[in-house]
């Protein structure tokens, strides 16, 4: 969330690099409601002075021997003084209200470094690494495969929840738990993450000092019980990011990186047609994520660390990839600056998102309540960062169609066979 200072001092400048992302920033509809507060947070302060020195007069009079009409009407003005109190208070909660309902909806800032532009089409490469396959056969999509070899079984899927969901069998299921321990060894033996085993349900105040709330409620499953409402986590980015909600971290112990390995519920809105065959976009997924938090002036380069740790993982598996920069008009609500990683999938011949890192600055930091202090004592801002590292379901989709053989097997990358313990999945879905 934005302090409305600082984007009142911004001025045109908070409502140029806003425009960048679609969003119109009325600032004097910011200014007024920010003075609205300011001026019912001064008249509480000096309603309560004069409540202070009206009760100062009736214990004078009172102990003076003033008549007790006199003193009565003393009392009496300082039970109005209350009341009025009472009153300018809640002016305050509403003026205070109005004023973080809006600041709640307003993007973040977005970085210069982000191109101009609103859609995936406006993205800026930055690399490519690795050589797509050269199958030399018309490639067969995940689905195909999958289901041929009896490891994906969509249609059971379908029967027990409805569309956009998925079951791994046998092999699959192994295969998606191999992908899920080789990241989380990855990313905890050699980039230095602590793993946490995290809720999946979590209330809407974490929802919302994360960033999911309230601009993506349509896109989040709620479920309750009694009286009490709770989400269900889109990534694991909501609890990790959440540990620290409402904390003072030392200085001297930033950064802080945690991993996590669970799955995750989205409801897609808006998202049919895109990516929906197979199991690219689901409703539910596993994924292993990636959060790094840092002292404020030191996120860009963190985001580079991340973005590296993220490439590791495709690196590691062979798979071919690029990366790119989001435009401005592309990126999530929390981010000021975005790299999405794309993986070669052969049967749509073309690169598909399988990462975003992105680095959103202090804007969930202040959301949440999170700050830093140094040794001396002074306190400071922090910034978040995320990253998916790596999503289960791509990562198996990408292995199934770019190691595919004409025979219809699947040769696994070596790296995860010490996790497996076979190498291949042939067409009948046996092992070897």
């Amino acid at each position: 969330m934005h302090d409305a200072r600082l984007l009142l001092e911004l001025g045109d400048e908070a409502e140029r690099r806003l425009a960048r992302r679609g969003y119109e920033l009325d600032l004097a509809g910011l200014e007024a409601m920010s003075s609205r507060r300011s001026a019912a947070i001064g008249a509480v302060d000096e309603l309560r002075a004069e409540s202070k020195r009206a009760a100062a007069e009736v214990g004078k009079a009172a102990k003076s021997g003033a008549a007790t009409a006199e003193v009565d009407a003393l009392k009496e003005r300082a039970r109005e003084l209350k009341d009025r109190i009472r009153a300018a208070e809640e002016e305050v909660d509403a003026a205070e209200t109005a004023l973080r309902d809006l600041l709640l909806t307003i993007p973040n800032l977005p970085s210069d470094a982000a191109p101009d532009g609103d859609s995936d089409a406006d993205a800026v490469e930055v690399r490519r690494v690795g050589e797509p396959p050269a199958l030399g056969f018309a490639p067969r999509d995940h689905v195909e495969i999958g289901e041929a070899m009896g490891i994906l079984d969509l249609g059971r899927a379908a029967k027990l929840s409805g569309a956009r969901f998925s079951i791994a069998r046998g092999p699959g299921a192994v295969l998606e738990r191999a992908i899920a321990s080789f990241f989380l060894a990855l990313h905890t033996g050699r980039h230095g993450y602590t793993e946490f085993s995290v809720p999946y349900l979590v209330t809407a105040p974490t929802m919302t000092g994360t960033g999911q709330l309230p601009k993506f409620e349509e896109d989040l499953f709620r479920t309750g019980t009694g009286d009490r409402d709770l989400y269900l986590i889109p990534t694991a980015e909501v609890p990790l990011t959440a540990l620290h909600a409402d904390e003072i971290l030392e200085t001297e112990s930033l950064p802080r990186a945690y991993t996590s390995w669970t799955p995750c519920f989205r409801s897609e809105a808006g998202s049919y047609g895109r990516d929906t065959r197979g199991i690219l976009r689901l409703h539910q997924f596993s994924k292993v994520e990636l959060v790094r938090v840092c002292a404020a002036e030191d996120s860009p380069a963190e985001l580079e660390t991340m973005l590296g740790h993220a490439e590791a993982c495709l690196r590691e598996l062979g798979l071919a990839y690029r990366v790119v920069r989001l435009a401005a008009g592309d990126m999530g609500f929390n981010a000021q600056l975005t790299y999405d990683v794309e993986v070669w999938l052969p049967s749509q011949d073309t690169f598909r998102e399988i990462s975003s890192c992105s680095d959103c600055g202090t804007f969930q930091a202040r959301r949440s309540g999170i700050r830093s202090k140094d040794a001396q004592g002074t306190r400071g801002q922090v910034a978040t960062l995320n990253g998916s590292g790596l999503p289960i379901g791509r990562t198996m989709a990408a292995i199934l169609e770019q190691r595919q053989a004409e025979d219809g097997s699947v040769t696994l990358p070596e790296v995860l066979v010490p996790y497996t313990g076979f190498r291949r999945i042939l067409a009948d879905g046996t092992t070897e």
